[in-house]
């Protein structure tokens, strides 16, 4: 019997994606395993591997496609035995019927016999979504794969709620060690979005673009601008941002911290970095100290590790601090996630904070490595930026903003001299926390930028 390939999620949150390229060719032989695709989202291009063995019988969707949604059928196997031909000829239609679930989703709510096809495709993953057996192997997805690894779930215990019951990272995530995952609910729930919440969320992003932009291009002379297109990333930050905006109760704390202990200490530290082929093992920057900083300010308040859960907080064991990396050309950022910072010495932030933005600029991160986290920070200094306020990226409650460290003239004891500061402001977001405790945090990080040997013990 044919095999259909559909669009993997490839994170819990995502939607669509774009078919990128293909890795194999019709009429290829396909072993589970192989990477057969790669698809972009919209902060990553990530590697799509086989999990049933046959031979590639029909592309149905070309590579270069863009906005391709979750579980649509974008190609069909052929399994031993079968003619590939033959299978090709019958899957030509069958990409008409995948998308069709999406289509009716929304009319969920009415009585009318026209919903009833929307279930139709939804249960066949289920169906198939079962514990594997002891010693049997575990279809899941790479990311799946990861996530379980850091969690320590072990795959063979969870239900898949993926294709043929391939297990997808939305159910590892819900998984718990050594437990597994009851299928039922999120297997639904991720085949077809819940029609009750997404009907009431379909009328407020009424305006159309194209009557918007209509209205902006009116105010220009026509050939004296190009158009460019949103593409995925921007498209995710513009929503992410709005909804920050217009959802978080945001108040902002600033302070000056005094820099010239912690520039001596780089200094020092630097010049003992040992050598590796010939060059430092390491190179500390300013923000590897920030970095460290708040991971142990937030360990010294912790009532301030927390984010937003809606009807809850979730307070958070370990410091994850994101950094933000902006992609070249002005295409957007992402925020790679220094995972149990406060445990990491200054060297090894350091030189996973350079790994992760040369695989961000590329876009080559794992969902897992910028998802999540207890906060983020935003640093400008490098651009001469003295102060500014960032967007808190929810679920966060924070985001730290860090400027230039720069000499400037501060009166002490009476007496006008001359230091180098670095003046940094924190977003907090009221519904998790009030100003004393923002302040508290800020001033558990401003205390260990400016005894910096405190972080080394």
């Amino acid at each position: 019997m044919p095999i259909e390939i559909l669009m993997p999620a490839l994170s819990p949150t995502m939607e669509k994606g774009n078919l990128a390229k293909w890795l194999k060719k019709e009429g290829d032989k396909v072993a589970p395993g192989d990477v057969i695709a790669e698809i972009e989202t919209d902060k990553a291009t990530m590697e799509v591997e086989a999990i049933d063995e046959g031979t590639l019988a029909k592309i149905l969707v070309p590579e270069g496609t863009a906005d391709v949604p979750v579980n649509q059928l974008i190609a069909v196997l052929a399994t031993d035995g079968e003619d590939a031909k033959a299978v090709a000829a019958g899957g030509a239609s069958a990409p008409k019927a995948a998308p069709a679930p999406a289509a009716e989703a929304p009319k969920a709510a009415e009585p009318a016999p026209a919903t009833a096809p929307a279930p139709v495709a939804a249960p066949a993953p289920v169906a198939a979504a079962a514990p594997a057996a002891a010693g049997a192997r575990v279809f899941a997805s790479p990311l799946a794969r990861r996530l379980a690894k850091e969690k320590g779930v072990d795959l063979a215990s969870v239900q898949g709620s993926g294709p043929r019951g391939r297990v997808v990272a939305a159910d590892v995530a819900s998984a718990t060690p050594g437990a597994a995952k009851p299928v039922a609910a999120p297997a639904v729930a991720a085949a077809a979005p819940a029609p009750a919440a997404a009907a009431p969320a379909a009328p407020k992003p009424a305006p159309a673009p194209g009557a918007l932009l209509d209205q902006v291009k009116a105010y220009y002379e026509a050939g004296t601008y190009e158009e460019i297109p949103l593409d995925g990333m921007r498209r995710v930050i513009a929503q992410r941002m709005t909804e920050a905006r217009q959802t978080v109760p945001t108040f902002y704390l600033t302070v000056d911290c005094d820099m010239d202990e912690l520039l001596k200490l780089r200094e020092t530290l630097n010049k003992a970095a040992p050598e590796k082929d010939g060059k430092p093992s390491y190179k500390l920057s300013v923000n590897d100290f920030v970095i460290k900083a708040y991971a142990l300010a937030f360990q010294q308040v912790p009532d301030a590790n927390m984010v937003w859960g809606g009807d809850r907080y979730l307070k958070l064991k370990h410091s994850d601090i994101g950094v933000a990396v902006a992609i070249d050309g002005g295409k957007g950022l992402l925020t790679p996630i220094i995972r149990k910072a406060e445990t990491k010495s200054l060297s090894t932030i350091s030189n996973e904070t350079r790994d992760f933005a040369i695989r961000a600029r590329n876009k080559k991160l794992a969902p897992n490595e910028y998802q999540g986290g207890s906060s983020a920070i935003s640093n400008l200094g490098m651009f001469g930026i003295k102060d500014f306020t960032a967007i808190i990226n929810p679920p966060h409650a924070t985001i730290l903003a860090v400027g230039t460290s720069e000499q400037r003239a501060v009166v002490r004891k009476g007496e006008l001299t001359v230091a180098t500061q670095m003046t940094v402001t924190i977003s907090c977001d009221h519904r998790v926390m009030d100003g004393a405790m923002g302040a508290q945090l800020i001033t558990a990080f401003k205390a260990l930028i400016e005894k910096p040997m405190s972080m080394l013990v």
